[in-house]
Order: structure tokens, then C-alpha cells, then sequence
């Protein structure tokens, strides 16, 4: 092993990326990315019946859109089994490991014997040191074994756990535990261990669920003569209100949030604030996160998810993105959202040169994409705009400014929003109207809604004609 510093992400493809595989895996990222080190991608693809090819893609493609991209080729666990299993028997042939012939009948009486006992379920290493006589007439006999290691039984097996702290485990209440099953393919625990090995891997970033597997592979690292991986267990995340993470407080696909219209430079932002800190600093760079990021400073407790604070982010996000690139986010995202084929059907340059112009004032009302494109849905409504109920109350009580004002727009040298505000002023002082009654009728007529961005950037955004051909619309009795 090199002193590289090396993390690894390693999601099961039996599902979507959720928001705390996404977190790990941003984690592993940056902790790579601060000590100049690399971040690999491992595919623990060994259920061959929940593992599948649609999930595979998801994960490979909510990593890229929060850009989070790992070094070299991703490895699939599954296509490395003979290695596992040459491990195995390298055990096995070394005395580390042994045959165990335990009928399923034996283990499930060894498991209510402790269930009756009030103990913890474990083997009870009956075929830890038979005889190589008693192992030959088990096999002549047909009958299958799975291969355990043969784990210490007394002392203490010590995790220096980065984030958790120094976690001791009574070896005790470790049992030998399965190395390749009775069909010969290798565990999990197993599979981790030759994989981190043989990747290199110097540290160990996943969530504190795996803090017991930590002390059994650390079991099989010793036994191969092997160097321990440097740990580090994260909590997991839990909602708002201190419970375990469910879909009703965010526990979704990353291709969930992309639909609900966030950026990923704020959903890392945030994500990177689940549990991490670094002071009272809430708003970083890429590069802020990765010069200030490392282990001890994630705390030991559950990071509670908030989607008001993530909304909040987002939209602080958005404001602070230049409009093109807002615009080039929205484009991207439009085949996620919901309603946004309608704005790529009409997404040509007249559009884009609308949307870009009417950017400063839909961002500053939007914390999402999805609000944004909600907003924007005026400049490429078809005449004539369907009105809201509001909308037609104050199109009903002021119809009779968009008669009077339409003259005067059509007088107008130039289409502004300084033209058309200063237009529309001008009527107001003449008339004695105050400036809201007028405005509400334009902004009713030019976005069939009750509120929308500045009216005056609207009917900047629209353009004369569209703008007229509105207004017309709606000031006929």
C-alpha cells in the first residue's frame, strides 16, 4: 500500500443514489481531494438478484450531475469473485481459516439456544479445530461447507475510529465469521476486504452502520498480514424531527432532487453541512470545502435533514449564479422537471434571448428551478393566457388602465423597462390613480397571474408586440 491517501465509494446498485450514499460519497471526495489523493468507484454488485443495470446507471449519473467524479475505471465487486475466493483458500491453506460443515438445523438451534439464553446469536465454532480425519468424512459424506476464519476468541479487537473515536469490540462477541459460502462465492465481509486491499485503499469513509463490520474485517485484514485501512464511521441522517431517515423528510433519489429543481452546487453545499463543519461558515466553494475539509471534525451525532434550510440554500445559490449560467442550469434540467418538454418545445434563440433578459428578476423570486420555470411560464404561454381567479378579479376592477395605456405604449420611441415604467408613471400622476392599480391590470393581462416578477421587467421581457397583442387581449370589454 502507498501513503497516497486513497477513499473509495462503494453503493450497492439495488436501488437509486439516495441522499446519504451521496454524502459519503461526497465524504470520500473531498477528503481524497484535500490531501491530493484519489477517490475510486467500486460497484458492490454481489446480489446478483437485487443488483441491476438500471441501478448501476443512476448511480453513475447522480455522481456526475453533483460532480463528483472518482478516479480510473468504476470496479464491479462481482466480476473479482475468483479473487475473493483465492483469498479464501489462502486462509484456509494457511490455518487461518476452516471448514465448517454446520447443517442449517445445527445454526438455527445454536440461535434459539442463545434466544433462550438471552445472548446475542453467534456460531459456536463447533468445526473451529476438528480433526483433518473428522473433515475427510464429512466430505466423503456430500456434505457442503462454508469456509469461516478462524477469528480470535479472547482479548479485544480495537477500531481507531476517526470520526467515532477509539471503539472497542470484546472478541468474545465476534464469531468466525463466513468467508465463502457452501456454493463456494464469496461474503460481503469477505469481498470488502480483498477489494479495499487490492484498490489500495487508505481510508474508510461509509456510515457508522458499518461500525461493526469494521472489527470482523479488521479480523481478515490481520489474518492476511495486511495493513488496517484508516476508519471513519459517519452518522447517519436523520430528519427534522430526530427520526430515522424516510421519504416524507428527504430520503430520496438524487434524481429526486434534480426533478425537484436544485442545483448541485447547493446540494452539495448542503450536503456537505450534514454533520460536517467548519466554524459558523454555512456558504462554501468546491474549493472552500476541499481546503477546509477532514475527518475529525464530523460530529458523532445524527446530522438532521431540513428541506426549508435546503430550499433556503438553493435559492441563495440561484441569486448568486450569473443569469447565462442560471439559464444553461434550467436548460439542462428542463427533461426532469415537471412541465419543462412545453419550454423545450418553444426553446429557441427568440426564447432564450427572453428568458435571459427576464433571468434577474425570476431568480430573485425563485428557490428552486422549479419555481423559476413556474415563473417564466409567461413568456411562453399561448394567447390568450388563461387567467388566474385573481387574475380576473383585478382585470375586472381595472380594465379601463390598459385602454388608457395602450396609446401610450404604442407612442413609445423605444421598449424598456424604463420607457414603459416611466409611461406608465406619467398616466398615474395625470390621473391621480395610484401606481399599485395600474400596475396589477398590466401584470393580470401580461402573465394571467397576480404576481410575477417586476411588471416593468416583464414587459421588457416580452417585447412590444407580444406585450400589445396581451394587453389587447384583455382590455377588449
Amino acid at each position: 500500500m502507498s501513503d497516497a491517501v486513497v477513499t473509495r465509494f462503494a453503493p450497492s446498485p439495488t436501488g437509486f443514489l439516495h441522499i446519504g450514499g451521496a454524502r459519503t460519497a461526497l465524504f470520500n471526495w473531498l477528503y481524497a481531494k484535500r490531501f491530493g489523493g484519489k477517490m475510486l468507484l467500486r460497484i458492490e454488485d454481489t446480489d446478483r438478484e437485487r443488483s441491476t443495470e438500471a441501478a448501476i446507471a443512476a448511480i453513475i449519473d447522480g455522481l456526475d450531475w453533483l460532480g463528483l467524479k472518482w478516479d480510473g475505471e468504476a470496479i464491479h465487486q462481482f466480476s473479482r469473485a475468483a479473487r475473493h475466493a483465492e483469498v479464501a483458500h489462502e486462509m484456509l491453506a494457511a490455518g487461518k481459516a476452516y471448514k465448517c460443515f454446520a447443517t442449517q438445523q445445527e445454526l438455527e438451534e445454536m440461535r434459539e439456544k442463545a434466544r433462550a439464553e438471552k445472548r446475542p446469536p453467534r456460531y459456536d465454532g463447533r468445526w473451529r479445530e476438528r480433526s483433518d480425519a473428522d473433515i475427510a468424512a464429512a466430505e466423503a459424506s456430500g456434505l457442503k461447507y462454508v469456509v469461516r476464519l478462524k477469528a480470535p476468541q479472547e482479548g479485544e479487537t480495537v477500531v481507531d475510529d476517526r470520526v467515532q473515536g477509539r471503539v472497542v469490540f470484546p472478541n468474545k462477541d465476534l464469531d468466525d465469521t463466513v468467508l465463502l459460502r457452501s456454493d463456494g462465492t464469496p461474503t460481503y465481509m469477505l469481498a470488502v476486504v480483498v477489494d479495499d486491499h487490492d484498490m489500495s485503499v487508505t481510508h474508510i469513509v461509509r456510515g457508522d452502520d458499518h461500525l461493526t463490520n469494521a472489527a470482523r474485517q479488521t479480523h481478515i485484514y490481520e489474518a492476511m498480514g495486511w495493513r488496517v485501512p484508516v476508519m471513519a464511521h459517519i452518522p447517519l441522517i436523520h430528519g427534522s424531527d430526530g427520526a430515522k431517515l424516510s421519504k416524507r423528510h428527504g430520503a430520496l433519489g438524487v434524481d429526486a432532487y434534480r426533478a425537484l429543481g436544485y442545483l448541485p452546487a447547493a446540494l452539495r453545499n448542503y450536503l456537505v453541512r450534514l454533520g460536517w463543519s467548519a466554524g459558523d461558515k454555512e456558504f462554501f466553494t468546491t474549493q472552500e470545502m476541499i481546503d477546509a475539509f477532514d475527518l475529525p471534525q464530523i460530529g458523532r451525532s445524527p446530522a438532521r435533514f431540513d428541506f426549508a434550510k435546503l430550499e433556503n440554500m438553493n435559492g441563495h445559490y440561484m441569486r448568486a449564479t450569473p443569469d447565462a449560467e442560471l439559464l444553461a442550469a434550467l436548460e439542462a434540467t428542463l427533461p426532469y422537471l415537471d412541465g419543462g418538454d412545453m419550454l423545450a418545445r418553444k426553446l429557441d434563440d427568440a426564447m432564450r434571448a427572453k428568458l435571459l433578459g427576464a433571468m434577474p428578476g425570476l431568480k430573485e423570486r425563485a428557490k428552486t428551478l422549479v419555481e423559476l420555470l413556474d415563473g417564466a411560464r409567461f413568456l411562453f404561454a399561448d394567447r390568450p393566457l388563461p387567467l388566474e381567479p385573481k387574475a380576473a378579479d383585478i382585470l375586472a376592477q381595472g380594465r379601463q388602465h390598459l385602454v388608457a395605456l395602450t396609446p401610450r405604449f404604442s407612442a413609445l420611441a423605444d421598449w424598456t423597462a424604463a420607457s414603459t415604467e416611466a409611461a406608465v408613471r406619467a398616466y398615474s400622476e395625470e390621473t391621480g390613480a395610484k401606481l399599485g392599480q395600474v400596475a396589477q391590470p398590466l401584470r393580470a393581462a401580461l402573465t394571467g397571474r397576480a404576481t410575477s416578477p417586476g411588471i416593468f421587467d416583464v414587459l421588457e421581457a416580452l417585447g412590444r408586440d407580444e406585450s400589445m397583442a396581451r394587453i389587447a387581449d384583455q382590455a377588449k370589454v
